[in-house]
């Protein structure tokens, strides 16, 4: 068989990509072409999403696509973080200009929404655990502000299917990234209407949805002369980033619990893979969500605010005239002394801090902790308490499934943390493998891969990011001081000991 080429369109919160990806002889070779940055623009006081800007990268990304691989090209498809979305009227006009999940708009909306809804139904209607950024709450906060848009609203479609509308004319929205709406039914598999209909939300605005591996449509005739590419088709991925990595872990284990992820950038997604949505009282309690993968498993997992809190004190560094780079800052914390500070880092003050040393000093001056003094002592109590977090998470999704883990794979850009990922294996105590990097895109193109019939099977996909990738293995050690560590984390946070 001839060399394949698939392109995978990869947004992220702080960049995005487009990458050509080289499937020849059961291998993906990537090929990055073009990257751009993102973030959120505050408009008038809000956080909102450049999305025009981002399709002008993204076009840019194709031509070079085009001019580089030509008719090698078998398809096309697009990844971005979850719950934020677009609403097109009936004319498919963009209906304001879309919401940063980060904007503070949804505060308090949660416990405002439990008056109409209590929280158990809207776990059973959704089984996603309670976060204010979700798309439901968003709905709820334009409900209340911009009631006049949802008004005009003739259909919502989450970030990549908006992107997927852009090049082909798709009004659906993926499987993976619906699932991250609060707004879907993990039983129905389909939207949460009965639940939607109690908060008056209208639910003909929310579309079909379509499994990963979807053929949507070929390019529209306008994307294909300002690019030079072939009417090639449009395929969806796993659309949620996660979803995408996590179908692209190199586990020889597909099919059952013993093994769990983390999908470690910005945020941490630490879980496992199951079958079927886990609905129980104890899920509940625990706040874990069950978001939608690659054939119709579900990502039973928690997100931990993850990287966020290092690139906050980054940013607080650079904004007192210090300027880092990563490895330095690693280099610093190595050398800190250990278990000086511990934080929660899912701690409401780490959502979005003004400063994030302040947030941290702050939380650790309310639990009579010393306050960090140092670059290498706010980032090693960063990174220390993200694996005892990681240890906290575990040890309740492994209550749930009633399977051990053996093992955890890291992928995404936190897997180069050598630092984390040894904290990680030796605060949970099991081996931590790590890789691929690239485990978003990789998910991204091999499901377009196997769409067009070159991989047959989940199993099989993994086999080809074995052969593709390097991992590396990182074995738990110094159990004893993170035992210590991990109970004074319990009692810090105050969850109960185990």
């Amino acid at each position: 068989m001839s060399r394949q080429v698939y392109l995978g369109v990869d947004l992220g919160a702080e960049s995005g990509r487009v990458m050509a990806g080289l499937l020849e002889g059961g291998r993906l070779n990537l090929d990055e072409l073009h990257r751009f940055a993102n973030g959120p623009v505050n408009v008038a006081g809000s956080l909102r999403w450049n999305l025009v800007g981002l399709w002008q990268e993204i076009l840019k990304g194709l031509k070079i696509a085009a001019d580089r691989y030509g008719d090698e090209i078998v398809s096309v498809g697009v990844d971005t973080w979850g719950v934020d979305y677009v609403l097109l009227s009936k004319t498919d006009e963009m209906l304001g200009v879309p919401f940063n999940y980060r904007d503070p708009r949804t505060e308090g909306l949660m416990e405002a929404a439990f008056n109409r809804v209590s929280r158990e139904e809207i776990f059973r209607q959704s089984g996603l655990q309670f976060m204010e950024i979700n798309s439901l709450y968003q709905l709820l906060a334009m409900q209340r502000d911009h009631p006049e848009e949802l008004a005009l609203a003739d259909r919502l479609l989450m970030i990549p299917d908006y992107f997927h509308w852009l090049l082909c004319g798709s009004r659906v929205v993926e499987f993976t990234n619906a699932t991250t709406s609060q707004c879907f039914d993990p039983v129905k598999k389909d939207w949460a209407e009965d639940m939607l209909r109690k908060f008056d939300l209208p639910t003909d605005i929310f579309p079909q949805t379509v499994p990963p591996g979807t053929q949507l449509g070929t390019l529209r005739d306008d994307v294909m002369k300002q690019t030079g590419l072939a009417k090639i088709p449009v395929v969806a991925p796993p659309t949620h980033d996660t979803a995408a990595a996590v179908a692209a872990v190199p586990t020889e284990l597909t099919g059952s619990a013993r093994w769990a992820y983390i999908s470690s950038g910005t945020w941490s997604l630490i879980g496992v893979e199951v079958n079927d949505a886990i609905l129980t009282p104890e899920a509940l309690a625990m706040n874990v969500t069950n978001e939608g993968g690659v054939d119709g498993t579900y990502r039973l997992l928690k997100n931990v605010m993850g990287l966020w809190l290092v690139q906050g004190c980054k940013r607080a560094f650079e904004s007192r005239g210090k300027n880092f780079d990563y490895s330095e800052l690693t280099y610093a914390a190595e050398q800190a002394e250990p278990f000086r500070s511990i934080v929660d880092p899912n701690d409401h003050l780490f959502l979005h801090p003004d400063d994030m040393t302040d947030a941290i000093a702050r939380w650790c001056q309310q639990t009579d902790q010393p306050i960090p003094s140092t670059e290498g002592e706010f980032v090693r109590c960063a990174l220390e308490s993200l694996a005892l977090k990681y240890r906290h998470v575990l040890r309740g999704i492994e209550k749930l499934t009633g399977e051990k883990v053996e093992a955890i794979h890291i992928v995404g850009g936190g897997s180069n943390s050598d630092l984390l990922n040894q904290f990680t294996a030796d605060a949970c105590g099991v081996q931590v493998i790590t890789g691929p990097v690239e485990a978003t895109v990789m998910g991204n193109l091999l499901i377009q891969a196997r769409t067009a019939g070159q991989i047959e099977s989940l199993s099989d996909l993994r086999g080809v990011v074995r052969n593709s990738t390097e991992s590396r293995h990182f074995d738990p050690s110094d159990q004893d001081a993170w035992n210590a560590a991990y109970a004074r984390f319990l009692k810090l946070a105050g969850l109960p000991a185990e």
